[in-house]
């Protein structure tokens, strides 16, 4: 018997997903909000689920059905063939994803005893609602893209990275039509998504406004910690190209245009991991530092960045003056946040007050509302106790470790004669680099819960599943 062809509608809803999974203004009021990236990633469990469902040519002993609750009210169930099959990397990945999504999901079903208020209850449930559909995508994400070929790896890594340079390049021209004195998401975005958004503004100096690039995530701070990932990937890969190669110069201009959008956001975050970042990448790249490759896409921003500075340079001393100070009202609610962490452990210290309930406990406390942790560790440690937080470090440190077995796939590459080796072990390191940068970035924000890390994460896992095939 042959076997059925995959739906086109899988693949189109899966690197749709991966593309905008960083555009978090384009959304929706309909009995909340409701996020393209949620719609897309949705979207392909949906028809990944029904595609695999459906198939009649391939068997599947032993198969395991995970039902997921998504957004919306959906219910999806997605079949795992052979989770226990040898020699097959990705089911295997799938099956400890699979353990550590019911670990986590325990952890906060137990913090659910610890709410007290319906508001609290109405948190939770959207909270663990959105997390299952991110986590649900990615698993399925790990096992799609460990069936598929190499080059629909690259493929997806591409539209990833393209998905957040984008971001960058909207940013920017953001930043030029608001200093034209035009909202550009007026033009833009408004007349799809019907609400109101504008480009961050930090002061003014002098009657002039200082504006900071929010681009499509709603925060200036967000668009700057997701740009570290085209970033701090693609520089490892870029400097091992072989001469003449083809991408060269295009990566070198893209680079340099990334770190202009990330320093046009004037985030302290963002700044802070991408010097994480660096210094992991000098690990192995150390000799390449003052070299005419590394120097090219730097280059490239000292330019514009040297000549705006010198013909606007009072208005850029109170600027960086201003984000260098460390006694603001900024740095103290960075800060302050880290103070409720004792409190909250002193009531309930294993499992936390409850998923997605700092804003309930902060209000209750402060009287403000709306009002994020500004630190991923403070939420994690406030909702999920000391449990949530050792379990979300065990989570890091395989990571790590996949990470680590993707480089050492790639020495082993190296030593067959495998070209293959030469973009392998940059990615890995390139990964490594990012990951490091954003935990340290999210030491005073949060993007971690955002959707694009669980794709970041899914990429992560897949690459030696992936590459183990050569």
């Amino acid at each position: 018997m042959t076997a059925q062809r995959e739906s086109r509608l899988v693949p189109f809803f899966f690197l749709a997903a991966v593309f905008t999974c960083t555009f978090a203004k384009v959304q929706w009021n309909a009995a909340g909000s409701v996020f393209l990236a949620d719609l897309t990633a949705g979207g392909f469990l949906l028809f990944y689920a029904l595609d695999r469902l459906g198939r009649g040519g391939r068997p599947a002993p032993r198969t395991a059905a995970v039902l997921l609750a998504f957004l919306g009210g959906f219910l999806l169930f997605y079949a795992l063939d052979r989770l226990g099959r040898g020699g097959r990397p990705a089911p295997r990945t799938a099956a400890v994803l699979l353990a550590f999504l019911a670990a986590f999901l325990l952890v906060y079903l137990i913090g659910f005893f610890n709410l007290e208020t319906g508001q609290a209850l109405d948190q939770f449930v959207k909270g663990l609602t959105k997390w299952l559909l991110h986590f649900g995508f990615l698993i399925a994400g790990v096992i799609y893209l460990a069936r598929k070929p190499l080059d629909f790896y690259w493929r997806t890594l591409a539209w990833f990275l393209g998905g957040i340079a984008f971001n960058g390049a909207y940013g920017i021209l953001q930043l030029l039509s608001a200093q034209a004195g035009h909202n550009l998401d007026s033009v833009v975005l408004e007349p799809l998504t019907h609400g109101a958004s504008q480009i961050n503004i930090y002061g003014a100096v002098n009657g002039s406004s200082v504006y900071r690039p929010n681009a499509l995530t709603g925060d200036p701070n967000h668009l700057a910690i997701e740009l570290l990932l085209p970033i701090l990937i693609l520089s490892p890969l870029y400097l091992r190209l072989e001469r003449g190669h083809r991408l060269r110069t295009p990566l070198a201009v893209v680079i340099g245009f990334l770190l202009l959008a990330e320093l046009a956001t004037l985030s302290r975050s963002g700044l802070l991991g991408l010097i994480f970042g660096t210094i992991v990448l000098l690990i192995p790249y150390r000799h390449l530092l003052f070299s005419r490759l590394a120097l090219l896409p730097l280059g490239l921003v000292a330019i514009p960045v040297a000549f705006e500075l010198y013909h606007r340079r009072h208005f850029f001393s109170v600027v960086i003056r201003s984000r260098i100070q460390t006694g603001g009202s900024s740095t103290s609610a960075h800060l302050g946040v880290y103070d409720f962490i004792p409190q909250v452990l002193h009531q309930h210290p294993l499992f936390g007050l409850g998923f997605n309930n700092f804003s309930v406990y902060y209000e209750f406390v402060t009287g403000k509302t709306n009002w994020g942790p500004h630190s991923y560790y403070v939420m994690l440690i406030v909702e999920g106790g000391i449990v949530g937080a050792a379990l979300f470090a065990v989570f890091l440190w395989w990571l790590f470790v996949r990470l680590s077995v993707a480089r050492r796939l790639g020495q082993a590459l190296a030593a067959a004669g495998d070209p293959l080796a030469a973009r392998l072990r940059p990615l890995a390191w390139g990964m490594t680099a990012a990951l490091v940068g954003t935990l340290a970035s999210n030491a005073f924000y949060l993007t971690i819960p955002f959707l694009y890390f669980y794709v970041f994460v899914m990429l992560v896992l897949a690459t030696p599943a992936v590459f183990s095939k050569r």
